[in-house]
């Protein structure tokens, strides 16, 4: 019994001292002590800079110089909607944080349905969405549109304590549920998920641009309110 706690300590030790330790957890060509989500500088214009990234400015090819070219492009839509047009990565070496990923491109809904239109392919995911494949051009015109949102999701499970000390006490906290609550640092431009039963995220927008952030999480906490 001794060994099997001692293993599992073990375990959740290797899981969680990269957020801690700089250098630990650390992939070959990448600088362990640059990059890291937490390494926000701001602007006196409203912006703010997050992976050598500007969120509204920065375009999606920017993002594929910056962070490499293996992001996978594509329309992401629920069911009876015209959906988002978003870059993924599967995995990316953050500092020494290992995280997945996620670019919001800022695309008209008119581009969108267009490029549904000519989209290669739909694929299924879970919940019904669907992940429309671009065609080469539509690809090609994505590479010249701005990010909107960055979002990611770390490998370890964070808790509240680990994010205060990364980021400092949040602005205001929005609690949705016994087990999901947002820690929102509007001058930073940044919401941060903590989810007791699944992943935490990271949601980076510029500063100026934060009610993009918290109004949807205003409504449907006025929604869960009104029931």
């Amino acid at each position: 019994m001794k060994f099997a706690f001692s293993l599992i300590a073990l375990v959740l030790l290797a899981l969680i001292i990269p957020f801690f330790i700089p250098g630990a957890g650390k992939t070959d060509g990448v600088d362990p002590n640059s990059n890291l989500p937490w390494q926000i500088t701001l602007d006196a214009q409203g912006g703010s800079s997050v992976f050598g990234l500007k969120p509204g400015v920065s375009t999606l090819g920017e993002v594929r110089q910056r962070l490499g070219g293996e992001i996978e492009v594509a329309i992401i839509a629920e069911p009876n909607e015209l959906g988002s047009l978003e870059g993924y990565y599967s995995q990316l070496a953050l500092g020494f944080v290992l995280a997945k990923m996620i670019v919001t491109v800022d695309a008209k809904n008119e581009a969108i349905s267009v490029m549904r239109e000519r989209a290669l392919k739909a694929k299924h995911m879970e919940s019904m969405t669907r992940k429309i494949t671009l065609q080469p051009e539509d690809l090609a015109a994505a590479d010249l549109l701005p990010v909107k949102a960055i979002s990611v999701i770390p490998t370890v499970n964070l808790d509240e304590a680990t994010i205060i000390q990364r980021f400092g006490q949040p602005g205001e906290r929005i609690v949705l549920s016994e087990t999901r609550r947002h820690l929102l640092y509007p001058t930073l431009g940044l919401d941060v998920l903590v989810d007791k039963d699944g992943k935490e995220l990271l949601q980076y927008v510029a500063p100026q641009q934060f009610a993009r952030l918290r109004d949807p999480l205003v409504a449907e906490l006025a929604e869960k309110s009104a029931r």
